[in-house]
């Protein structure tokens, strides 16, 4: 998951700055009075996004590793109950975007500096193919589209990347051979939300453009896209309650999370919350986690009054979020200060948040 200062430098310099690391572990004992525990570990460099498998029980980091000494980068297999690395899947291609197809066991990479995508057994750790998606070479005038965030229909083994630039795309893959089936244009600038409803196939997205823009899967079409609100706003990211028709929209330049009906793209309430980055909707627990990047905490709402039941502190920098299929377990990537001057020394962490 990346921030908006992120996409603005990936959008110029075709580079995402590596953040830097945390050396400290949290221990449950101090969340006694609490209805979580929270276990902390270092990882790797330059730790991005995740995602779980249930076969094998497995928890996935992408890393980019470092910008000036590595040349590609590193998924790294945790056990999801100790934080333990169990394997390093060595990429020649640096990693940042996930989304897993639980059904042929593939693990799929956004290698957002390469414009590529790239397709992983994750019972082998095995590179099946990568995909450039956008071969067009980085000139003055030239800005290749950056793959940012992957999702998957299961069912039809189709992965959706969103491209990112002035005027952003969907790349439409084949999941079974990586191979393009079709590319989705004119999707506003900076399209940077992208959730996927499988079952009534739709994809929802968001942009730069304060738009939140509805696709049709099965025609591959936009059927329709809303102005959410004017003024100063980068809605980043969104998770959606499938069941009830709800999506939510973090904003990363205004306090607030937005929750929005995707039957017809109206706001139905906006919760006062720090600037925000990722967004997890939980749907075994009805409660919604953001991460707050610059304040370093992770929010827990109430899905129904809408409530903040839990603010945690996850110093520094909390970036992306992925949930346990019990619904009862949740990770988060950590990251530190950091520069494209000055890279860390150490690894990013990952958080494990265990609710009671």
């Amino acid at each position: 998951m990346f921030s908006s200062t992120e996409f603005a430098t990936q959008a110029k310099r075709r580079a995402l700055p590596v953040l830097a690391f945390s050396t400290f572990l949290f221990s449950a004992s101090l969340f006694a009075d609490t209805n979580f525990t929270l276990d902390r570990k270092p990882v790797g460099k330059g730790a991005y996004e995740l995602a779980v498998t249930g076969e094998p029980s497995a928890l996935y980091v992408a890393t980019s590793q470092s910008r000036k000494l590595d040349k590609g980068g590193v998924v790294y297999r945790l056990d999801p109950a100790t934080l333990e690395i169990t394997q390093a899947i060595h990429n020649n291609l640096k990693p940042f975007g996930m989304a897993v197809n639980h059904a042929t066991g593939t693990l799929f990479l956004g290698n957002t500096t390469n414009s590529a995508v790239t397709a992983v057994d994750v019972k082998t750790g095995d590179v099946k193919k990568t995909l450039v998606l956008d071969e067009r070479k980085r000139t003055k005038e030239v800005r290749p589209f950056a793959p940012r965030e992957l999702v998957v229909n299961e069912t039809t083994n189709t992965l959706y990347v969103g491209g990112l630039g002035e005027s952003s795309v969907l790349w439409v893959v084949d999941g079974d051979n990586l191979t393009l089936r079709t590319t989705i244009e004119g999707l506003g600038k900076m399209a940077t939300g992208l959730a996927i409803d499988a079952k009534a196939s739709r994809i929802y997205m968001t942009n730069g453009d304060n738009e939140f823009i509805t696709i049709d899967t099965a025609t591959n079409k936009v059927i329709s896209r809303s102005k959410l609100e004017e003024g100063e706003h980068f809605y980043l990211n969104l998770s959606l309650d499938t069941a009830n028709h709800r999506a939510f929209i973090t904003d990363s330049k205004s306090p607030q999370l937005l929750v929005v009906d995707t039957q017809n793209g109206k706001v139905l309430k906006k919760i006062e919350l720090p600037v925000s980055l990722a967004v997890l909707y939980n749907a075994q627990r009805n409660e919604v986690y953001v991460t707050h990047r610059q304040s370093g905490k992770v929010s827990v709402i109430d899905a129904k009054s809408y409530k903040v039941l839990n603010t945690i502190d996850t110093p520094t920098h909390p970036n992306s979020l992925a949930l346990s299929d019990d619904g009862q377990t949740l990770f988060v990537s950590v990251k530190q200060p950091g520069s494209r001057d000055k890279e860390p020394t150490s690894p990013d962490d990952v958080v494990r948040i265990s609710f009671k």
